[in-house]
């Protein structure tokens, strides 16, 4: 397995949880990161800024470049899009990480928030990878992963959280249709997603607090996952849409059990994804 010393990743969302273990773990291989991000003040009920997320980044071995940003605000986009190229040189590796959730019910739903989450998980995936995709097309080993789930088109993926599954979806689109689009150019385009709930700032405060976060896998396992995804060569991988504990299963890891917060506890299983029959 290759590994990222060199590559410049730019992820979305990334100052804390999954986008910030997928940062650590290149950081790790001494490759460079941009956390764009809107996190710039401490939040008492969601950990890390965009400038903590680069202390850790740049601690775990890489270097780090903390940007505020929006993923809503084209301007603010392309922006940090030039400025990390201006700052490393290219763009290697993109992360669609940002993304909105609101479990709600249809009646339940407003517009203000099914506008929230269609405006950065499908909008701001979609305008993120047309801003860096200029800077792929230059890179030895190009690669967009988004974290984003498999296209299970089944009625009960949808029905409980039509607005979110619809925003979550959009992301998945943008990697079945870029992926085919700019095949030629070698970019791959990839999806990855958990098998089971992993212990973030959104389980603990949406999906069950404590209880949930013991039943949960560490950002690690995404982690990982997305280093595995992101050694790849990106015209040989692309247009897959990938389950955390299937790629590890892949390079012969099954013993998952370092990961789980409680190894005691049963795993909560994510959503569009079916639990692993034991």
């Amino acid at each position: 397995m290759g590994d990222l010393q060199g590559k410049t990743l730019f992820i979305t969302g990334g100052s804390r949880g999954i986008g910030l273990a997928i940062a650590r773990r290149a950081a790790a291989d001494g490759a460079n990161v941009t956390i764009a991000a809107k996190s710039t003040e401490p939040h008492p009920k969601l950990e890390g800024t965009i400038y903590t997320a680069a202390e850790e980044i740049e601690k775990a071995g890489g270097k780090a470049l903390p940007l505020a940003v929006d993923i809503r605000d084209e301007e603010l986009v392309h922006d940090a899009v030039a400025k990390t190229v201006e700052t490393f040189g290219g763009i290697d590796i993109l992360i669609n990480n940002a993304s909105a959730i609101s479990l709600t019910p249809t009646l339940q739903t407003d517009m203000k928030r099914y506008d929230l989450m269609h405006q950065i998980n499908t909008r701001g995936t979609f305008m993120v990878s047309k801003a860096c995709i200029p800077h792929l097309k230059k890179a030895e080993n190009p690669q967009v992963l988004n974290l984003s789930p498999p296209l299970n088109m089944e009625a009960k993926w949808f029905s409980g959280h039509v607005a979110y599954t619809m925003a979550k979806f959009g992301m998945s689109m943008c990697v079945l249709g870029m992926a085919e689009e700019f095949k030629r150019d070698g970019i791959a385009f990839n999806a990855l997603w958990p098998r089971t709930a992993i212990a973030t700032a959104a389980v603990k405060n949406l999906l069950g607090g404590d209880a949930a976060v013991r039943g949960s896998r560490k950002p690690e396992i995404m982690a990982d996952a997305a280093h595995i995804v992101l050694t790849r060569n990106s015209r040989d991988f692309t247009g897959n849409f990938y389950v955390d504990d299937e790629v590890l299963a892949s390079e012969g890891i099954t013993d998952l059990t370092p990961y789980a917060i409680d190894p005691a506890a049963t795993l909560l299983p994510d959503f569009f994804v079916d639990p692993v029959s034991e």
